[in-house]
Order: structure tokens, then sequence, then C-alpha cells
């Protein structure tokens, strides 16, 4: 099994305290005779509709030496795990979550922005020092 995320038990304990209940950990993806895991599972009941929102979580520290580096590899990985969701027919959205220092670094520059503006990736702010989610995006 890879090694988890710095950041993956903040990001576990940040969703439970926002009303999530970890269904996986980690959320296990297949193609083929090819495994892959994302991080997180979980779900939530959304009480106005009387059903579940179910999502899988990509955890991503940005700590190597190139944000741009990491963004890429983030990104190639989210968008594999999108299209073998998609294969596998799980109905669920795909976040990454990134710490509020790396959203401020990377997602509010036009690089990082064009992804967002574009809809590309889903994101998950949290404060890894509250442990909470900051911000859904899109929310």
């Amino acid at each position: 099994m890879p090694a988890k995320d710095i950041y993956h038990d903040t990001v576990k304990r940040a969703l439970q305290k926002d009303g999530w209940t970890i269904t996986h950990d980690p959320f296990p993806l297949q193609i083929g005779n090819k495994r892959l895991s994302a991080d997180l599972g979980a779900k939530r009941l959304i009480s106005a509709e009387k059903r579940t929102q179910k999502i899988v979580v990509e955890v991503k520290s940005f700590v190597g030496q190139s944000d741009v580096k990491d963004l890429q590899q983030a990104l190639g990985q989210y968008v594999l795990y999108r299209q073998v969701l998609n294969e596998m027919g799980v109905e669920r959205y795909l976040y990454l979550a990134v710490s509020q220092p790396t959203f401020n670094s990377v997602f509010t520059i036009e690089l990082g922005q064009v992804l967002l503006k574009n809809q590309i990736i889903k994101l998950i702010v949290f404060d890894d020092e509250r442990e909470v989610i900051v911000q859904w995006i899109p929310n």
C-alpha cells in the first residue's frame, strides 16, 4: 500500500468535524488488473433531500521542490482517478484536498485559477492547524 500523505489524518479529522462519515481509508480503485487507491471515501446525509452525498478525496501536501511539479503530479493523479471512477460506474464526486497555504500559493495564481475556472478539478481547502475544512471549490 502506498505511503499516506502527511496531511492524510488531518483531512480525515477535518471531514469528520464537517459531518462526513469516512467509508473507505483508502478508497480502492481498479481497472483491468491494475489496482489503485485514492486516499479517502466519505459520505454525508443531506437531510433536506433525504439522500446521501458521496465523495472520494485525494490528499496532496505539495512539499516538493517545485509547486508546478507537485501540481502536475496531483492533476495527473486526479484525472486518472476520475476516469477510473467513471469506468467503474462509481457515483462519487472526486476532490483534491490541499492546505490553505498551498491553495494560497498555487490556486490563487493564473496557473491554478485556470484549472478552477474551467472546472478541471474540485478542491477541499483545509486548515492544517485547526483540522477544519475552510472551503469547498466549487461549493
